[in-house]
């Protein structure tokens, strides 16, 4: 099946669903059977990088930490560049920070000064929205840092916690919701 593409449905199948994980009732979307077989986890990235072609993307942006994986493996099937968003403290050079709220406190993320250029287009790809906060929060540091958004998007989608509700003006793909 390397040389097929797995289609969305039969990379859905492949997701792990843990019962009260990290927490009891919640369910975890485990996504490391996707990521340990080639066929579907390199389906995956074809079908996050979607309708884009080489030469229509500057930079993919990747969401600490599952993110980077999905990210950094579509900026390369683009023949683009990779961007990391990670927690405040975590990357060297000088930073813009954007602060968000959870669901009991609040986060920081940050993205350095220079991570992409002003009018990139840039495609910002996660593993999961849930709450929207840090997809949010990355979407507003690529703005002041003067990027063009293409798209958020996003491996699996919990719609049910509202997260896209946040992301309005933004066009957001999800390739599994539940």
């Amino acid at each position: 099946m390397i040389n097929e593409i797995a289609t969305v449905e039969q990379i859905a199948q492949a997701i792990r669903n843990v019962p009260d994980f990290p927490l009891a009732g919640i369910q975890f979307k485990d996504i490391t059977p996707v990521l340990a077989d080639a066929a579907l986890f390199s389906s995956s990235i074809d079908h996050l990088a979607g309708r884009f072609k080489t030469g229509e993307v500057d930079a993919v942006v990747g969401i600490d930490a599952r993110g980077f994986i999905f990210a950094a493996a579509v900026a390369y099937k683009l023949k683009c560049g990779f961007a990391p968003v990670r927690k405040k403290g975590k990357l060297p050079y000088h930073t813009f920070e954007q602060s968000y709220d959870l669901e009991y406190g609040s986060s920081t993320i940050a993205v350095h000064i220079d991570a992409v250029k002003k009018d990139s287009r840039v495609l910002l790809v996660d593993d999961l929205l849930a709450t929207g906060g840090t997809a949010c929060a990355a979407a507003n540091l690529l703005q002041r840092l003067g990027a063009e958004i293409l798209e958020i998007t996003f491996l699996l989608e919990l719609s049910f916690l509202k997260g896209r509700e946040k992301l309005k003006g933004f066009p957001v793909r999800s390739l599994i919701v539940y």
